[in-house]
This record gives structure tokens, sequence and C-alpha cells, in this order.
């Protein structure tokens, strides 16, 4: 496994000397924010997307590609399932990262910390963009295909808790669920141009009218391009973030000397309560996510004949209706950051949640094949835009709620845990239970709303039972769920 690590230690010694040193008849300037807003902005949203097109290239790979050329069989179905298995697998690996990663920013910092998962993962995805294929090399492909796979999946587990903490920890007061939406909009405008880069490949090469894009242009070297396009877009984030520096809230905390030996065993000493709820908390975004992405894409594509059936529109018709439902969870997860600072951010995700429930119970009634290309289009159409939304709307509050459930001096590691774990839970085995439950329902998606209904129904139970975490003290020793703990 690749990983990249990059400490800025000394420009923190050397700092905090200055400042032990600094005469004390001379009288301090008004202090200004250490990163202006654009810098906060930018660092958080410009490494997330960079993150999150990584993992939507791959997965929209895993469907059209990796079956045919890392996992040829004579069974689609197979070769899919095995193709998502190594999608998942990143899945397991994320908690690992999450703990290692949560260790350095939490003993470390957070700016040293998110330049090394950003790297790791863009030298994953690039080395991705050359690897050779099951017929050059057999079954070493898959097994690379796998290493790198694991790798993306460790770095990502580092990534978005730190983006999140330094949004909401250089956050203005009264305004930490709003900036928190900043690293979550990394998931639609990632989204946004992973598959608009594969829809400009599928425009610019020559292919026959299919749903699969099967061109031997695209599945010989085109497929490659939006993997090493990614050095690019990885370039730009690392010179957004080396221009950070430390938050208050991490520099008050080393201050105060309450970092601790290992983040990682006080959060579990001290925080297993937190983490547990966080985690569920997640699961319900998860679920849906992955059926809004991954899912969706393979029944839609998938030919009304085949067996499970699909509805049999083409991949480039698809990935427009997805890009628009798409804008649409960007809008949503802009909106709720405010809502969340004015309403609370569990009293919005219990309603969202609720929401959720009912319209996974609706699956059959837009997805099921009416007969009609044209109604069957709309139907989709409404699905996509209804479910982003609701996904944008739960995603939103999450980049301020669970970094608010523990202390600062082992948020990075506690929220890592907690949205990585979920990870595990619901977005590693989304699509293979989804497939499983269509195939099992005879093309029907009725069984797939159930389960999304069900991981709503345990999300539910999470935030009944956690507190507020809207008021909670960020620079504070501890966090909304462990003070109640200890008091």
């Amino acid at each position: 496994m690749v990983f990249v690590f990059y400490t800025s230690r000394r420009v923190i010694v050397s700092s905090a000397s200055s400042q032990a040193n600094a005469p004390a008849s001379v009288s301090k300037p008004v202090s200004k924010p250490l990163n202006s807003p654009a810098r906060v902005i930018a660092a958080s949203l410009v490494g997330t997307t960079v993150e999150f097109y990584d993992f939507y290239v791959y997965a929209t790979a895993a469907v059209l590609v990796f079956p045919k050329l890392f996992f040829p069989v004579a069974n689609d179905t197979a070769s899919l399932l095995a193709s998502f298995a190594v999608f998942g697998a990143a899945m397991v690996a994320r908690p690992i990262g999450a703990v290692f990663y949560g260790h350095m920013g939490d003993k470390r910092g957070r700016k040293a910390t998110l330049v090394a998962s950003l790297l790791t993962m863009g030298i994953a995805t690039f080395v991705i963009g050359l690897l050779p294929t099951y017929n050059h090399i057999g079954i070493v492909a898959p097994i690379l295909l796998l290493l790198l796979r694991l790798t993306q999946g460790f770095a990502i587990g580092g990534e978005w808790s730190g983006a999140a903490l330094v949004a909401t920890e250089n956050a203005p007061a009264g305004k930490r669920a709003w900036y928190g939406t900043f690293p979550q909009l990394g998931a639609p405008i990632g989204f946004i141009i992973a598959n608009g880069l594969f829809l400009i490949i599928n425009f610019l090469l020559p292919h026959p009218t299919s749903s699969l894009m099967q061109s031997e242009a695209f599945l010989s070297w085109g497929w490659r391009i939006p993997f090493i396009f990614s050095s690019v877009m990885v370039a730009i984030g690392l010179w957004v973030r080396f221009k950070l520096v430390e938050s208050d809230a991490f520099k008050k905390a080393q201050q105060r000397g309450a970092i601790v030996k290992v983040p990682f065993v006080d959060t579990m000493k001290h925080h297993f309560r937190a983490v547990v709820l966080g985690t569920f908390a997640m699961l319900a975004t998860y679920v849906l996510f992955y059926l809004m992405t991954t899912f969706s894409l393979t029944y839609g594509t998938k030919p009304t004949t085949a067996s499970p059936a699909g509805l049999g529109i083409t991949y480039t018709d698809f990935v427009i209706m997805q890009i628009i439902g798409v804008v649409f969870f960007g809008i949503f997860t802009m909106f709720s950051g405010p809502l969340a600072d004015s309403m609370g951010r569990r009293k919005l995700l219990l309603i969202i949640t609720v929401i959720i429930i009912v319209f996974a119970l609706a699956f059959p009634l837009f997805l099921d094949n009416k007969g009609g290309t044209s109604f069957n289009g709309a139907m989709v159409e409404s699905f996509l835009i209804i479910g982003f939304s609701l996904m944008g709307v739960t995603f939103g509050p999450m980049g301020a709620l669970l970094p608010e459930m523990f202390p600062t001096n082992v948020r990075y590691t506690g929220s890592a845990i907690a949205y990585n774990v979920s990870s595990i839970l619901g977005a590693a085995l989304a699509p293979i239970i989804a497939t499983a439950l269509w195939t099992l329902a005879g093309g029907s998606t009725w069984l797939v709303g159930v389960y999304l209904a069900v991981a709503a129904v345990l999300t539910l139970i999470s935030l009944i039972l956690m507190k507020e975490t809207k008021g909670v003290d960020y620079a504070g020793d501890s966090g909304v769920e462990s003070a109640s703990n200890k008091g």
C-alpha cells in the first residue's frame, strides 16, 4: 500500500517559539483570522472535489470497463459483482486510513495530514490509469487493481474529516454548518467532473450505439484518460492546501497540553458512544448515495432483455440524467448549511430521514419498467432529482455534526472513524446487496427500496439517541456526546 506523509512540525514549533520569546511589553495587534474565508473554502472544497472525483472515476469504470478488462468471466453478472467487490474493498481500508491519518491529524495538525491524504489518493488513481489488463498479465492485473483500490480507500479515510475540520474550525460563530457544507460540495462537483469527462470521451471516440459504450478505442485506452487526468487536479489541490495554516482550535489544544499520545485509544476509551452514534447517523446517507450513483447506473443501463432486467437506457443518456440530478444534490447541500445553523443539525436530520424512508418505499413507483421509454425516462429523472435532493440535505450537515461530537484533541480521529466505519456498513455493501436484491426480486426494485428504508430507520434511532451539537464549545476539551457521558 502506498502512502505519503508531509510534516510541518518545524513551522509550528518555530511559530510557537517566536510567540514565547516576544517581549511582554509589546502590545499585540488585533488578530485576524489565520486563514481567510476564501482560503478555507478553497482548501476544503478543492481537496474533497479531487478525492470524490477519483472515487467516481473508479465507480464509473467499475460498471463500464473493469468487468470486461480485469474480471473477464462468462457470466456478466458475476463479472459485475467481482468488479463491485473490488470497489467495495476500498471501504474496508478507509477505517484503517482514518486511524492513521486521524492520529497524524490530532498529533501534528490538520494541514500536513490533508496534504498527505491528497498525495496518496492522487498517486493511486494515476497508477490505475497505467495498469495493464487481464489479457496482458493475467491474474496479476486484478490483484494490482485491488491493491491500488485499497490505497484509494486508505487515503480517503483521512481526507474527509480533515477537510471538514479545516472548514468548521475556521468558521465564524454561528456558521459552522454553513462552512461545513463546502467539503460536502466536493461530492457533487467531483461527480460532475468525472462523469462529464467520461461523456466527453464518449462523444470524441467512435463507438456503436450501446448502453455500455463499448468501442474498441474506449476499452483499449480511452478509459485511462480520467485516471491520468487526476494528476492535474491533485496539483491544484496541493497548491491550495500548502497555503493553509493551523486553526486556532488545534493550536489552543496544543497550548493547553491537551494533545493525547494515542488519539485512537483515547477515542475508543472515552468517546465510543459518539463513534457508534456518528457511524449510524451516516448510514442512510451512505446507502442512499451509492444507490443513487453506482446501482442506479447499473440498473438504468442494463438491457430490458437481460436477467435481471434493467431499463435499457443508453449510458450517455443515463449519465446526463444523473448529472441533472447531481445539480440538485449541490444546491440542496448548500441550502442545508444555513438551515442546520438555524434549526439545529439533529432536528433537520430527523425530518429528512423520515422523508428518505418514504422515498425508499416508493422505489418501484419510480424505477420499475412501465413499458414506455419516454415515461420510464421521466420517472427515472424524477427519481434522481428527488433522491439527490434528499442526499444534499442529509449529507450537508454531516460536515459539522460528526466533528462537533468530539473534542479538539481527538476530533480528527473520532469523526474519521465514524464516517469511514459507516462506509463499510453502507457504501461497501450497498452495490452488492442492491444487485442481489434486484436479482432476487426478478428485476423489480422494491427490495432495494426496503434495504434503504431499513438503513434509514437505523439512522433515525441514532439521531433520536444523540444530543444536538449546534451549541457545543468547539475549541473546548469535550464534544457534545463526550460531555454528556462525563457528566
